[in-house]
This record gives C-alpha cells, sequence and structure tokens, in this order.
C-alpha cells in the first residue's frame, strides 16, 4: 500500500524531529539568537526573529504531531480490538469501544470500576479477583439513565448474592 505524499512527509518529519541532533540544533540557534543581542542592539526587529520564527515552527509541528499521534491512536486501537476479539471469554462488545458517545462510556467505565472495587475486596477477603461478568453497551437512546441502570443492576446483583 502506498502512503500518500503527506504520510511519507509528516513520517519523515515525525522522526527527524524527534532526534537529539535537532533539539540541538534547535538550542543551537537559540543560542546563536541571544548571542547575537548585543550585536543588533536587542531590537525589536532582533525579537521579531524569535518570535515569529518559533511561532511558524510550533504552528507547523503542532499538525505533524497531531498526524502522528492518530495514527498511533488508530492502530492501537485496532490492535486492541484484535486482542479482544481473539481471546476466549473477552467482551467483544467492548471491540471498538471509542466509538460510543460520552455517557455510555462513562456507564462503562463506571461498571469496570465497579468490578475492579468488587475484585479488590475479594483479594482483601481471601478471595481471587477473576470474574467474568457480562457487560452492556446502552444505545444511544437510553445513555440518559445508563450510569442509573449500572447502579440499579449492580444493586440487584449483590441483593441476589446475598441470597
Amino acid at each position: 500500500m502506498r502512503k500518500s505524499w503527506f504520510q511519507r512527509f509528516a513520517n519523515a518529519a515525525s522522526r527527524a524531529t524527534g532526534r537529539p541532533l535537532t533539539f540541538a540544533l534547535a538550542v543551537i540557534v537559540v543560542v546563536v539568537w541571544a548571542v547575537s543581542g548585543p550585536l543588533f542592539h536587542f531590537s525589536d526587529t532582533w525579537q521579531l526573529v524569535i518570535n515569529t520564527g518559533t511561532t511558524i515552527v510550533t504552528f507547523l509541528m503542532v499538525f505533524l504531531i497531531q498526524n502522528t499521534q492518530n495514527r498511533d491512536s488508530e492502530a492501537m486501537h485496532v490492535k486492541m480490538d484484535e486482542l479482544i476479539r481473539a481471546i476466549e471469554g473477552a467482551h467483544n462488545a467492548l471491540l471498538d469501544l471509542e466509538e460510543l458517545e460520552d455517557a455510555q462510556l462513562d456507564a462503562v467505565r463506571e461498571r469496570y470500576r465497579k468490578l475492579a472495587s468488587q475484585a479488590r475486596a475479594s483479594l482483601a477477603s481471601g478471595g481471587r479477583d477473576i470474574g467474568c461478568e457480562e457487560i452492556e453497551i446502552a444505545d444511544a437512546a437510553e445513555t440518559a439513565g445508563a450510569a442509573d441502570a449500572v447502579q440499579a443492576r449492580d444493586s440487584k446483583e449483590k441483593h441476589e448474592t446475598a441470597r
């Protein structure tokens, strides 16, 4: 698969700017600028040169860094999705979790926080922390009460376990 010109450029720029030599070059530029201050009588133009240069570099680097971060994040999500898919007993409902609405994601996160709390309590009492309870991901229409539904279900499970 052939990469686009921007992808090739972004990869090369990301590799180049992340090297110690590039950092050293940037430090040298700043030192040369600072040392040249007395030569230019610390003029407004002298200050404008460094301000303009660093602003332009920063502005462009933001886009390159974001591109690299987006690619890395997407690759990590695909790898995690594959691990979830391939492991028997894993919840396939967690595949593509990053695409959920915030309320849905909060409900799933709260469910896992409760599972972690239960596991720690089980370990503290000499038990095991292994369990595979089912999880549910609410539809977008149900997200308003998703956290309440998780809480009610947990309460019901505790009540049934106590019997």
